[in-house]
C-alpha cells in the first residue's frame, strides 16, 4: 500500500487544501496529510532538508526554494491568487473601508493593529512607508506570530484593526470581516506547489499538484476566499 503524500503548507491555505483534498479522495484512493504553519516556518524546514513530498507556500517562497534546489524542477504550479481583507471584532464600530484614504484614516485612528509575518505584511509595512505614517503607528502593531492568526487578536480584543488572507479571517469566531482592501492598494499573494526533492512517490505528488491547478476545483478555491491564479 502506498505511503501517504505529505504536504506542508501556510495557514492560509490550510482550509483550502482541506476542501480540495476531499475532492480528490473522490477519484483516487491517495491518502494525503497536511501540516499547516507559518509561512516562514514552513519554508525553513524545506530549506533545510525536511521530508515532505509536496511544499504549498506563497509563489515567492516557492521560487527560493526552487532556485535553492529544494524542489523539483519544472514542478512548481500556481494554485490561487488570494487578496488582503480587514476585520474587527464582532460587534465593534465598522470604520469605512471604499477608499485608500478610508483605510489611512482607520489605520491612523485605530488603538492597535496587527498583519501578518509572510509577504502581505511586507507588503503593508511598505505601504505604510509610503504614506509616511510607518513610524507614528510603529508602537501600535502587534505583530501576530507565525502561524497565529490575526483574527484570533482580534477577536479576543488584543487587537483593534487586524490585516489577513481573506481565506484565513472568513471562518474565525468573533470578528466581523469589513470586505477586501480596495484595488488602488489590494495586496495580491500568489500562492503555488512544487514537488519536494525528498519525495519518494514524485509522480503522485505531481498528479496531486496537477489536479490542485485544474479548472475541476474552480469553484472551491471561491468557496474559501480566493481566485485560481
Amino acid at each position: 500500500m502506498a505511503m501517504p503524500l505529505t504536504i506542508i503548507s501556510s495557514m492560509a491555505t490550510k482550509a483550502l487544501l482541506a476542501d480540495l483534498l476531499a475532492q480528490y479522495a473522490t477519484r483516487s484512493s491517495q491518502a494525503v496529510t497536511v501540516e499547516s504553519v507559518g509561512g516562514v516556518d514552513a519554508a525553513k524546514r524545506v530549506q533545510a532538508g525536511e521530508a515532505f513530498d509536496l511544499v504549498v507556500l506563497a509563489g515567492n517562497a516557492i521560487g527560493q526554494l526552487a532556485e535553492a534546489g529544494k524542489l523539483v524542477a519544472g514542478s512548481r504550479a500556481d494554485i490561487v491568487r488570494s487578496g488582503v481583507a480587514i476585520a474587527v471584532r464582532a460587534g465593534a464600530p465598522r470604520p469605512a473601508i471604499a477608499t485608500e484614504d478610508d483605510i489611512k484614516q482607520a489605520v491612523m485612528k485605530a488603538s492597535s493593529l496587527s498583519y501578518s509575518t509572510g509577504p502581505s505584511g511586507v507588503a503593508l509595512a511598505k505601504l505604510f512607508e509610503r504614506w509616511g505614517i510607518a513610524d507614528e503607528i510603529a508602537s501600535r502593531i502587534v505583530q501576530a506570530p507565525p502561524g497565529v492568526p490575526v483574527g484570533s487578536l482580534v477577536a479576543d480584543g488584543r487587537v483593534e484593526l487586524g490585516f489577513q488572507q481573506l481565506s484565513e479571517l472568513m471562518s474565525l469566531p468573533g470578528i466581523d470581516v469589513l470586505g477586501p482592501l480596495p484595488d488602488a492598494i489590494q495586496i495580491i499573494t500568489t500562492f503555488s506547489g512544487g514537488v519536494s526533492v525528498t519525495s519518494t512517490q514524485a509522480d503522485a505528488a505531481l498528479a496531486l499538484l496537477a489536479f490542485m491547478a485544474s479548472p475541476a476545483v474552480v469553484e472551491a478555491k471561491r468557496r474559501n476566499g480566493m481566485e485560481p491564479a
